[in-house]
């Protein structure tokens, strides 16, 4: 499949809306929980079985996005977006054939391996193609599209919860659910499949910069430099730090309130979530949009030095005051969204635009372990703490502290990030001779 190439006079704004398609689609990952009771209840699964599912798609999401992400620079977004629909919407089918029949096998190989590779594909699908677009904003443009991966979920809640009330919470309900979604998604995805384009070779984009200038390098070449693994330990430690309170946002504010006089109701703390995940989701648009201004090295020292903050105020007078501790996971998992949608335009910046899909894709190898690490640490810490007698805040002191040390390990890994040296840049005529093979000889 050739990518399509704009025809003189298209509009570069259409690009970001066929990336939100798929985005949008895809951040229905973070949406799972509502799932987890109703198989747990209708197949008599544990919490940790019902988690897997989840957990084998974010471990699929890095390794396909990290093995798929030069075949993605190589065939194009077109190619991406239709693999990562065919995958993420079969991935949906397959699960419904699993509660269908209560073989929970399926629901692991259809959403975690089938459902997460379309995961990886999907969400390094536009990154390339909008930053060639956006040259002069490409903070603003990849924040857009990421921006829809932590908003999925916004959708993707209320609208699961009502058709598990509407078809039964049982295996036959739960299937039928999984249906829906799979054929939704499917149409959806399309949209971004038939609308997006790539601009035309190394001319201008319309109403915008020239693109393809500038230092160049492969992604074979980004992976052998300090630069890649600087930027891999400050992505994990920046992920690891917001998954951390994420997924242990609703029992964390009620066990920090429970010895108070006003502890956290159960709506209270529905609320709580979903401000965390309007923080995800705005701290991604706009904080990747803030770093076109004052620069991606300078931004990430916002996301570390500020963040380790937050967490020592909640570690220490976080149970005394409610909107001090949600004031501050607010700003912890908006520096969490806008990591993610930083680090493109950051690898941009260092590596230039030739391969940056697929170097983004091994680096989000980091997300793969943080997504691990982050709620190991603090769930593993917490059952200890709980095991010895302890309750309320002090189950989690430890695991912020924690947290804090491996902000400070990323800060430092920023500030050790340099231009990346010449030897490693791509020749000019390589760099010519690959765009013009990747370039069909019509417009589509």
């Amino acid at each position: 499949m050739s990518p399509p190439v704009a025809p003189a006079g298209w509009s570069r704004w259409l690009v970001p809306p066929a990336a939100l398609s798929v985005h949008l689609s895809i951040g229905q990952a973070y949406a799972w929980s509502v799932f987890k009771p109703p198989l747990e209840s209708a197949l008599g699964l544990s919490g940790t079985q019902s988690a897997l599912p989840f957990q084998l798609a974010i471990v699929m999401l890095g390794l396909s996005a990290a093995f798929g992400g030069t075949l993605v620079e190589r065939n194009g977004p077109r190619w991406a977006m239709t693999v990562a629909l065919v995958c993420f919407s079969s991935g949906f089918l397959v699960s419904a054939l699993g509660a269908a029949t209560e073989q929970y096998w399926l629901i692991v190989l259809g959403y975690g391996f089938i459902g997460g590779t379309g995961l990886g594909i999907g969400y390094i699908s536009p990154v390339s193609t909008l930053i060639k677009w956006f040259p002069d904003r490409p903070g603003m443009a990849t924040g857009i599209a990421i921006m829809g991966f932590g908003g999925g979920a916004l959708i993707a809640s209320p609208w699961s919860a009502q058709m598990l009330e509407s078809f039964g919470s049982d295996s036959s309900g739960i299937a039928l659910a999984f249906l829906v979604h799979g054929l939704s998604y499917a149409v959806f995805m399309t949209l971004g499949v038939l609308l997006v384009r790539v601009p035309r070779g190394a001319g201008l984009a319309a109403g915008g910069p020239p693109v393809g200038q500038g230092v160049q390098v492969s992604a074979s070449s980004a992976v052998r430099t300090p630069q890649f693994w600087c930027l891999w330990v400050v992505l994990c430690m920046n992920v690891t730090a917001g998954i951390g309170i994420l997924e242990k946002a609703a029992p964390m504010i009620k066990d920090f309130f429970a010895d108070t006089s006003a502890p956290v109701s159960v709506s209270a703390t529905a609320g709580f979530v979903a401000l965390l995940s309007a923080a995800n989701m705005a701290g991604r648009i706009g904080w990747s949009s803030t770093s076109d201004l004052i620069g991606r090295k300078n931004i990430y020292r916002v996301y570390l030095g500020v963040g380790a903050l937050m967490y020592a105020l909640i570690a220490l007078i976080g149970d005394s005051s409610k909107p001090l501790f949600v004031l501050c996971a607010l700003v912890i998992l908006s520096f969490y969204g806008g990591g993610f949608a930083t680090v493109p335009a950051y690898l941009k910046d260092l590596f230039g635009t030739y391969q940056v899909g697929a170097i983004h894709g091994r680096l989000l190898t980091a997300w793969s372990t943080a997504g691990v690490l982050g709620p190991l640490i603090v769930n593993w810490i917490a059952d200890r703490q709980e095991e010895a007698g302890k309750h309320g805040s002090s189950l989690y002191t430890l695991s912020l502290f924690i947290m804090i040390g491996l902000l400070a390990v990323g800060f430092v890994a920023n500030e050790l990030v340099r231009p990346v040296h010449v030897r490693h840049h791509v020749p000019a005529q390589r760099e010519a001779t690959d765009a013009e093979r990747q370039q069909p000889e019509s417009a589509a």
